[in-house]
């Protein structure tokens, strides 16, 4: 793992702030983790005050910035996919949160199985974190771990039924 940037990188530019996770991408070890946790915690605090179509309005408008967030970053940093950069993990965690059935217990679930395929990138995550060296790749590859997130909550779900 990469040596975390500086708090001054940080705050050197709104870009920089935004992809590495409001600082929660800062952390030595395990930043992808604390990128979720804090997609969580904040999904907690904003959510009472918005109905899910706003929600939605607001996840894809922070989805395209995070594009443009991760370039400036990467760039900024030499590697297109620094472990700082998290704003790839908060935005999709955001949707699967959404989605999520209500409790804490699926919440958690969901926390797993995101970090999970998060990590080991089925395809065609796996192509896009390979083959795409830009903020387009870096969101879309943890917006396939989303999917497949919601995917296996949803036969989950059937399955406890």
């Amino acid at each position: 793992m990469p040596r975390p940037p500086s708090v001054r990188f940080l705050l050197a530019h709104p870009a920089h702030f935004f992809a590495c996770g409001c600082g929660s991408g800062l952390v030595p070890k395990a930043p992808g983790t604390f990128g979720t946790l804090f997609a969580w915690a904040s999904f907690m605090l904003f959510r009472p005050f918005f109905d899910d179509a706003q929600l939605l309005f607001l996840f894809a408008a922070a989805y395209l910035g995070g594009i443009w967030f991760i370039d400036v970053a990467g760039r900024a940093l030499g590697d297109p996919d620094h472990g700082s950069i998290v704003w790839d993990e908060i935005v999709p965690f955001w949707l699967v949160l959404l989605l999520t059935p209500p409790g804490w217990l699926w919440q958690a679930a969901a926390f797993a199985l995101f970090r999970f395929y998060d990590i080991t990138k089925p395809q065609p995550a796996r192509w896009f974190d390979d083959h795409v060296k830009n903020g387009f790749g870096v969101m879309a590859d943890d917006l396939v771990a989303a999917g497949y997130t919601l995917l296996t909550l949803a036969l989950l779900k059937i399955a406890i039924s």
